[in-house]
């Protein structure tokens, strides 16, 4: 449902984005991460085509952005970094508005901008003005109006930013819901912990290009090492970690745990269990200590420009075995 290749803009000489590749599936949901400046803003632009890309294609919802741009229009969702709503309109006027200019009828629209509006808990200001609404309410709105037409292709920058944690899981769960039901969302954000939450696969650009991209889960792996495990002990290990030398290598340990890398966890914890037990040991739990999306992100954006040129090297290689 997106496709981009060699994606790249330019403005007067200064290159927001060089070269984005990457694809998104109906259904998936990618979250595009990446530090202030990176390209994020200008690359949901140009997929949304609102920015005309300087070199490289896009098709999304099966149009290019550039050939097709008001079509592409119609057949997302977009919600961008500052929504910019109407002040002077009530918030079901705004969107009786928006649900116009997007061909529905007066009969449907109303009954959407309904049905999203009670679902985002703001029914009962639907006749106030946006200039009183708070800030989580306004992207609330913008939301809303983001997904009334029901488009099959959401582009979403931020759509979280000032909602209070209440209002941000409702966000999440239609987000997720949208997702099971087939549509494909491409979303934006600062906000790592929900990053992980809700991405199939996260993207990171840097300096314009997408530098890593894939599950949650491969980037722990690629960026990582092997999963750490981790012992914890009923009392103090009593020597029982020099004992585990030849079995595996313990990394960390302190006075009633220890942590061991180990590529085949599947054969090497039952041996280690095995062993400490055989020793009398009291093994309260053995598990795995998955690193946060914060660690992969801060090792990934704080790279040299040789080792970021290397990973967007082998993306490329990546994406022109996969074309």
């Amino acid at each position: 449902m997106i496709e981009a290749l060699g994606l790249a803009k330019d403005f007067n000489g200064f290159e927001a984005v060089s070269d984005v590749t990457l694809s998104v599936a109906p259904g998936e949901l990618v979250v595009l991460l990446g530090p202030n400046g990176a390209g994020k803003t200008t690359t949901v632009r140009m997929l949304a085509a609102i920015l005309k890309p300087t070199r490289g294609r896009a098709i999304v919802a099966g149009y290019d952005v550039a050939e097709r741009p008001e079509t592409v229009r119609r057949e997302i969702g977009l919600l961008t970094e500052f929504p910019g709503l109407y002040d002077r309109m009530t918030a079901m006027d705004y969107l009786d508005f928006f649900g116009a200019i997007q061909g529905m009828a007066r009969s449907a629209r109303r009954a959407r901008a309904e049905e999203l509006l009670r679902r985002f808990d703001i029914w009962e200001a639907r006749r106030l003005r946006l200039g009183d609404f708070s800030k989580g309410m306004r992207q609330k709105v913008a939301l809303v109006r983001a997904l009334l037409h029901d488009p099959p292709v959401l582009l979403l920058d931020e759509p979280t930013s000032a909602m209070d944690p209440a209002s941000a899981r409702l966000v999440r769960e239609c987000l997720a819901d949208l997702r099971e039901a087939g549509r494909t969302l491409f979303v934006c954000t600062h906000n790592l912990t929900e990053a992980e939450i809700l991405a199939d696969r996260i993207a990171i650009i840097r300096m314009g290009r997408i530098v890593a991209l894939d599950t949650p889960h491969n980037l722990r792996r690629q960026l990582l090492g092997p999963p750490l495990m981790e012992v914890r002990l009923n009392g103090p290990d009593d020597g029982l970690v020099p004992s585990l030398e030849g079995l595996v290598t313990v990394v960390e340990q302190g006075t009633n745990w220890f942590r061991y890398h180990t590529d085949e966890p599947e054969q090497t914890n039952p041996q280690v269990l095995a062993h400490l037990v055989a020793r009398g040991a009291e093994v309260v739990t053995l598990s795995e200590i998955f690193p946060s999306l914060e660690e992969i992100y801060l090792q990934i954006v704080s790279s040299g420009d040789e080792a970021l040129s290397e990973t967007a090297a082998l993306l490329q290689r990546r994406a022109g075995r996969a074309r």
